[in-house]
Order: structure tokens, then sequence, then C-alpha cells
């Protein structure tokens, strides 16, 4: 039976939650000695909630991905922040469109391929850990950007970007690997915000505007309008 919860948040889905629930155990058996039991209770219920959420951060739930060449997926859980017009976008030929999705602390952090695609180049880059929330963070913050190559040669760049509480980005994808739409590839822990940056040569029409939420491997944020 599949485990919901994702083997990119090893160690932390296993340490937090275990520390979490010692310590539950340690106040259940000695809290009452020293502490009255109202407050036994009430920091129980505290680390129950803390420790539900240490392992809802890291759920793995299914995605039913669409089976359509022509559609460009949400490659993130979340909000879209911006949707822009960019110049100089490294690895893109020509200008593109940004897609920004902010991954608040409830959301999924899982990371998936926006379509079929090989991933052509991956560069990671050191840098500030600004508010995800703010399209300068894409431009400043650390990151990690895959370049990704359409069938039809067209190229993709997914950016993941840390956030002021997001400290450690995981890309498990490697250079030369061939993903599926909605596959699985990485995730940024703690809060984030991942950009998907696509050609703009009259070929993609944008399906999403600034304020729609968005699931990872499920929800189209562009279609092809020629294949």
């Amino acid at each position: 039976m599949r485990i919901p919860l994702t083997r990119y948040g090893l160690p932390e889905v296993v340490v937090y939650p275990a520390g979490i629930a010692i310590l539950m155990v340690i106040l259940a058996v000695f809290g009452p000695a020293v502490l009255p039991m109202w407050a036994v209770v009430l920091i129980e219920a505290v680390m129950a909630t803390i420790l539900v959420w240490a392992l809802l951060f890291f759920r793995d739930p299914h995605r039913a991905v669409p089976q359509d060449d022509s559609l460009l997926l949400a490659p993130a859980d979340g909000k879209i922040m911006d949707v822009e017009a960019v110049e100089g976008v490294d690895f893109i030929d020509g200008p593109a469109l940004r897609v920004g999705i902010f991954l608040s602390l409830f959301n999924t952090h899982i990371n998936r391929a926006p379509c079929n695609a090989r991933v052509e180049k991956i560069a990671y880059r050191r840098g500030k850990y600004l508010a995800a929330m703010n399209p300068l963070a894409g431009k400043v913050n650390e990151s990690n950007a895959i370049g990704l190559v359409r069938a039809n040669r067209d190229r993709l760049l997914v950016r993941q970007v840390s956030g002021a509480v997001a400290r450690r980005i995981v890309c498990a994808a490697q250079e030369g690997q061939q993903l599926a739409g909605g596959e699985p590839f990485g995730m940024i822990k703690f809060g984030s915000r991942t950009e998907l940056y696509m050609p703009s040569n009259g070929k993609i029409e944008c399906l999403v505007r600034v304020g729609d939420r968005v699931k990872a491997g499920i929800t189209p944020v562009a279609r092809y309008s020629e294949q």
C-alpha cells in the first residue's frame, strides 16, 4: 500500500514527528507530577497539532494528471502571485512569460514537471531569503532552475525559490532525464515560491491569472495553440 508521504521529506518526516511523539509521551508520564492537568492537556494538544502539521507538510497525494500534450500544468500547489512578461531569462531563447506561484506552509510542497520534457540543464544559485510572496524573490533568493525541452524543441524553465522560512531546496531530477507531465522531481521545504517560464512566441495561451489557486500536476496554467 502506498504511503502518502514524500521521500523528499527525509529525514524530517521521520525525525520531527518522532521527536514530538517522544516529548508527548514524556509529558504524559511525568507532566502530571509537576504541572496542573489542564496545562498538561493544553501542551499535549499543541504538540499533537504540530505533529499532524509536520506529517501533512510532507504529504504526497495521488494526482490524476491530465493526458493532454497541449497543456502546461502547474509545477506547484499554491496561489498565483504574478503573471508577467520578462526579458533576458536564462535558458529561454527570447522573451518569456513568468507565472509565479506562492506555496504557503499549508500547501503540498512537491514540485512536478509541467509537461513531458527532457531535463536539459540544472543551475543552483545561492542568494537571499526574501519572503516568497515577493516577486523579487525569484531574482535574488536562493534558487534552483531546471531547464526543460519539450518534444517540439520549445524551452521551458521551472525555478524553485527559497523563501524567508524555506531554507532547503530538493531536486531529484538529473540532466538528461526524461520527465513525464505531472511527475514529481523535488520539493522546497517550509514555505516557498515556484516559477514557470514559457516562451512568448504566440503559440502559448496563459490560462491563469493573479489570485488563482492551482495544484501541481493537475491545474493547466497554459495551453499550446499548435503542437
